[in-house]
């Protein structure tokens, strides 16, 4: 029996929605140890400079449920309240390679093998911290982890985290996110 259109089209959704709830369909996570979700960013994390003097170091990161196809990751850091009419690119690592499910804390300045840091809008191809003005109301932080179906990019440390940004946009199979906020 063949059914019409209308009815192929409802059935096939029903599928893809059965698909989404069901507990073979795994989504992807982003967890911290040192920074839970909706909390504040510790003095620890926060940035050299600026007026800032934190130590600089990059928390620790773990992600989990990456869909079949994935062959690397991106993890980046934005501020979107920065008042800069762009927002603030704090990090922005990619061409993880896909085994590699966590960054320790600190792993900014030893990364996996094949891994590679954007330059940061401090102009630096590293963790920068968080520092925004003094007297603004507390920013957001947003932490995301990409899973890429490529294994590398084909770009190089030169490239900005914007441009990180869009090929995580572009072309990633999931994501997961988690935003903490800092002020001062």
């Amino acid at each position: 029996m063949t059914l019409p259109l209308h009815a192929s089209k409802v059935v096939a959704g029903a599928l893809f929605a059965f698909c989404l709830a069901s507990p073979l369909h795994a989504e992807m996570t982003l967890t911290s140890p040192d920074i839970a979700p909706d909390s504040t960013i510790g003095d620890a994390f926060v940035f050299n400079g600026f007026g800032c003097t934190g130590p600089n170091t990059s928390p620790a990161l773990a992600w989990e449920g990456a869909p079949e196809g994935t062959n690397s990751y991106i993890v980046n850091v934005y501020d979107p309240d920065a008042p800069t009419g762009s927002g603030f690119w704090h990090w922005a690592v990619f061409d993880l390679p896909a085994s590699v499910t966590e960054l320790p804390q600190g792993a900014a300045i030893d990364l996996p093998e094949g891994a590679m840091q954007a330059r940061n809008d401090y102009s630096a191809n590293n963790w920068g911290g968080p520092c925004p003005p003094q007297g603004d109301t507390p920013h957001r932080y947003i932490f995301t982890v990409y899973a890429m179906p490529q294994e590398k990019l084909g770009i190089d440390e030169t490239a900005s985290g914007a441009v990180v940004g869009f090929f995580a946009n572009t072309s990633a199979l999931d994501s997961a996110s988690f935003t903490a906020t800092y002020g001062r």
